[in-house]
């Protein structure tokens, strides 16, 4: 039987290149490509096909922002596929996201340097919003709507034949020192992205300590920098493109710099190819380019601590009980 993969956030960037990259390694997949609008998910089967006309590529809408279109569209999917085989929870939003340039001058002339370019540590700031439900934004967006689709769909993930696999997008900006388990939602601070990509961490640990005995594996990776619509928002594209050569000359002492979107889907990729049980549930997986452009996967231990992980993860499964009091008229 073909496998199904679903896809969140593949109308661009890293999610429309591992789409396409997907299909080059197994043309035979279902793959169902999940985008906030019927424009956009349609506009992007339309591409997909123009380079793949023989795939089987099917649509679904879901905003991963707003719990009640989670809902809706984990009850579609039990309804079309008895089985997912892979989810790559992809979608993802940097809202307002700022440059401290004084920080950026300061870090220059210290040996925090390279390591300020390669995980934006200390200079990017974004400024985070409630949404429609009352949850922070970011981290509504980024790792709650995902957390609540995974457990809708447990039905069609566990107990299956061959292993199903969670792979999220994370980041090398996820820091421990951005998180707190007092205010896991980031309510009082300005590094909503790096506390949500942190918290993601986490809940992928604890997945695989949850689930992996029942044949549900879960991974992250980390694309690198990328250029997409999200880093485009950073900074003006003309300060973008002034600074493509020093960007260039940068990956040969950064290998984070992948660059591109096909190069930043590299670890997505790698572990589509890769059999669960030998992967390191303590690992996150980097896209990695080298200063010739030849693209690799670099494994790299996270900073996290089990034992915050399943305080964590408590307190996602209480939020979740509020969330489906409130769209009970949503569940089967």
């Amino acid at each position: 039987m073909k496998r199904v993969v679903l896809v969140t956030g593949a109308n661009g960037g890293v999610g429309l290149a591992l789409c396409r990259r997907l299909l080059e390694e197994d043309g035979s997949i279902h793959l169902c490509i999940a985008c906030r609008d019927t424009l956009k998910s349609q506009a992007t089967r339309d591409l997909i096909l123009a380079d793949h006309p023989d795939a089987q590529v099917s649509t679904i809408e879901v905003d991963v922002g707003s719990l009640a279109s989670v809902l809706r569209v984990a009850r579609e999917l039990r309804c079309r596929f008895q089985r997912l085989d892979f989810v790559y929870l992809n979608a993802g939003i940097m809202p307002n996201p700022r440059v401290n340039f004084k920080a950026l001058w300061q870090g220059l002339f210290t040996g925090k340097a390279l390591r300020m370019l390669t995980t934006a540590e200390g200079i990017m700031t974004q400024t985070d919003r409630l949404n429609g439900d009352g949850l922070q934004e970011v981290f509504a967006t980024n790792l709650f709507g995902h957390f609540i689709l995974v457990r809708q769909l447990e039905s069609l993930l566990c107990g299956n034949e061959k292993p199903s696999r969670l792979i999220w997008t994370s980041s090398s900006n996820a820091r421990k020192s951005a998180f707190s388990l007092s205010d896991y939602q980031h309510t009082k601070g300005q590094e909503s992205y790096s506390s949500s990509k942190y918290a993601t961490d986490l809940t992928s640990v604890v997945l695989n300590r949850k689930f992996n005995n029942q044949g549900l594996y879960s991974s992250v990776v980390c694309p690198g920098l990328v250029m997409s619509n999200m880093t485009y928002r950073i900074l003006p594209v003309f300060i973008w493109k002034l600074l493509m050569p020093i960007m260039w000359l940068i990956r040969f002492f950064a290998k984070t710099y992948t660059l591109t979107p096909y190069n930043g889907a590299e670890a997505h990729v790698w572990l589509f190819k890769q059999k669960p049980e030998y992967l390191d549930a303590l690992v996150k997986y980097h896209s990695c380019t080298s200063g010739l452009g030849k693209n690799y996967v670099e494994a790299r231990q996270i900073d996290v601590d089990e034992e915050t992980a399943e305080e964590f993860y408590q307190k996602l499964l209480e939020l979740e009980k509020q969330a489906l009091e409130r769209y009970s008229d949503l569940l089967d």
